[in-house]
């Protein structure tokens, strides 16, 4: 086991240890947990946006699907990054000032229902959870590519310290948590990549062969950790130390021939130079002509493209971890200032991973045999430069990759945590659980704070672990997919639910529901049949895999049509709450009382 990653992963558990202490306030009332007093600055917020955006799918995942499917991928950055624009010129201002704590809070004060408070609920800890999956899936492949540690060790120690994180002081020591941590993932990328292009240039800037498929620069020896099925296209000599297609082999040459092989667990296989790279039976290579263009090698391409852009460009102000980040700031005004900054983060980050694609195209494409391209990222540096400078650059990307699985992974369980902590406090009380404003937050009891607060940690606890063990269980898929299915929901559920609550008065319960019941269920049945891996090809994989372009205008549809059918059922204070989501603060409009029925 190399000691140096160890030593890097403790470092930025420490650190991530040590912030969560400096943002605990002792005696810390509800707003604490929740929102931080809504007193976060906007520089300060936008960095914590950043530090849990940027999760694995941004850290490595780009990096991995730019290496195995080319320019393609280049639009899950422009999707990640316009997706706030969309945000700022929506939703950021009116949703600050609603005052809700969560995106079930503001279901029940825009609707007064308590049936679409439960409904977003349950969709809240759906895309969570599912957000949380790859994130530790990833900490896993992290942790086993860089010391060998079984798969199991990365989401343990990234839910430990989660637990930590969030049940220590809640949003306010996430906050300061997700701050450093973006710094520092951008640091670990920008600073290799500059060392990786002079060693690039200095081997001659080498390009993929256009009619070529990935092949191996130099000899090779590939170890598959997980069993595959590849298929060969030219026979190659090769040595085998492992089991190979049911046999036992002790690492004697044989000729690996034409057709499909099967490799087990463990086994180490040693190519030549200049050999094609296996590939899994399912997964073709583009040659690099296809890698090169968009649109190109896939079945349906102008398809997916849009799909993937309506998941990215929509779903980003539909994700829980993402909205309660505004419910910090003083007031719309400083909302909007934070998306101003999170773009320009955002902007300075996603220059960076595909360039780890296309080097790793070229020099680590055993990672297509392996099905594993997410790790090119930690393998690069070893790979071009070798030597001390090599594993020191190796190091920084290991921290930077676990920083990136800490920060999210925080930022999806507080914002679990919030919804199961008050719906655990609403089932205890039996009333509803309104978030409180500015000018009654010191007036809430500290023995009654202290008891909310616990139960919310307890939350916190929960929220971390029921994702962890499934995490353990699930078949793994490329975190960049995983997430691409969680903006998917979060696209098809939540930008329905807050476009038309914010900016139509005559959404409905009935209509909100219907919509949440159709774009979010149907999105969610696409995930669960990608993630059990039903056989599936042509318009039945693309409209599976990217389901976007048809469940986002359903939900819009059914939404709107339900709406309209049951006009008579607007709640009697939407005017009100209107006012209140475009109004500035200033003006401190009172709250109604609340009148919440169930819808």
């Amino acid at each position: 086991m190399t000691v140096q990653p160890v030593v890097a992963v403790a470092l930025v558990c420490v650190a991530t240890a040590l912030f969560s202490v400096y943002g605990l306030r002792p005696g810390s009332a509800t707003s604490d947990f929740y929102v931080a007093s809504r007193a976060v600055s906007p520089l300060r917020n936008a960095s914590a946006i950043g530090g849990e955006y940027l999760s694995a799918a941004s850290y490595l995942g780009i990096a991995g699907l730019v290496l195995a499917y080319g320019a393609d991928m280049l639009w899950y950055g422009v999707g990640y990054t316009a997706g706030y624009l969309v945000l700022l010129a929506f939703v950021a201002a009116p949703l600050r000032r609603s005052g809700a704590y969560t995106v079930p809070d503001f279901a029940e004060a825009r609707l007064q229902s308590t049936r679409v408070r439960r409904l977003a609920a349950v969709l809240v800890v759906c895309i969570g959870w599912l957000y949380l999956l790859p994130q530790l899936q990833g900490a896993g492949l992290t942790l086993r590519t860089v010391t060998g540690a079984p798969l199991w060790v990365g989401p343990v120690v990234v839910t430990a310290v989660v637990m930590l994180t969030v049940a220590s002081g809640g949003m306010r020591s996430v906050t300061f948590v997700q701050a450093f941590q973006y710094w520092l993932k951008l640091t670990a990328l920008a600073v290799p990549v500059i060392f990786l292009l002079l060693a690039w240039r200095a081997d001659g800037a080498p390009w993929a062969d256009a009619d070529a498929p990935p092949r191996f620069r130099e000899a090779t020896t590939v170890t598959v950790h997980q069993e595959v099925t590849v298929r060969v296209d030219a026979p190659v000599e090769v040595t085998v130390r492992g089991r190979l297609d049911g046999q036992r082999l002790d690492g004697k040459p044989l000729r690996l021939g034409r057709g499909e092989h099967r490799i087990g667990e463990e086994t180490r296989v040693a190519f030549p130079a200049g050999a094609d790279v296996p590939y899994p039976v399912d997964e073709a290579p583009r040659t690099g002509r296809d890698w090169t263009r968009p649109l190109a090698g896939t079945e349906h391409p102008v398809y997916g493209t849009y799909s993937l852009l309506l998941a990215t460009l929509l779903g980003t102000m539909g994700l829980p971890h993402v909205i309660v980040r505004f419910y910090t700031n003083p007031d719309g005004q400083a909302a909007r200032r934070t998306t101003w900054a999170v773009l320009w983060l955002l902007v300075a980050f996603y220059l960076l991973p595909p360039v780890y694609g296309a080097l790793g195209r070229l020099y680590t494409p055993e990672l297509l045999m392996t099905g594993r391209p997410d790790a090119t990222v930690l393998l690069l540096p070893d790979r071009l430069l070798g030597g001390p400078g090599g594993a020191l650059l190796g190091t920084l990307l290991t921290a930077g990759a676990f920083a990136a699985f800490l920060s999210t992974a925080s930022g999806l369980t507080m914002s679990v945590a919030g919804v199961l902590g008050q719906e655990l406090e609403r089932m205890r009380r039996g009333t509803a659980v309104r978030g409180p404003r500015r000018s009654e937050i010191t007036a809430e009891p500290k023995s009654e704070a202290r008891g909310v607060v616990l139960r919310l940690r307890l939350a916190g606890v929960a929220a971390a672990s029921v994702p962890c063990l499934l995490s353990l269980a699930v078949v793994q898929r490329p975190v960049a997919d995983v997430v691409g299915l969680a903006f998917a929901v979060a696209a098809s559920s939540f930008c329905p639910l807050l476009l038309l609550g914010i900016w139509w008065r005559g959404l409905t319960p009935q209509g909100a529901a219907a919509g949440l019941l159709a774009g979010g269920g149907a999105a969610m049945a696409t995930v669960a049949a990608t993630m059990i891996g039903i056989p599936y090809t042509g318009w039945a994989e693309a409209l599976l895999t990217r389901p976007a372009a048809w469940s986002v205008p359903l939900a819009f549809a059914v939404m709107t049509g339900v709406s309209l059918l049951t006009r008579r059922s607007v709640p009697p204070g939407t005017a009100h709450a209107l006012l209140r989501l475009h109004l500035p603060e200033s003006l401190d409009m009172p709250r109604r009382p609340n009148r919440t029925a169930g819808h």
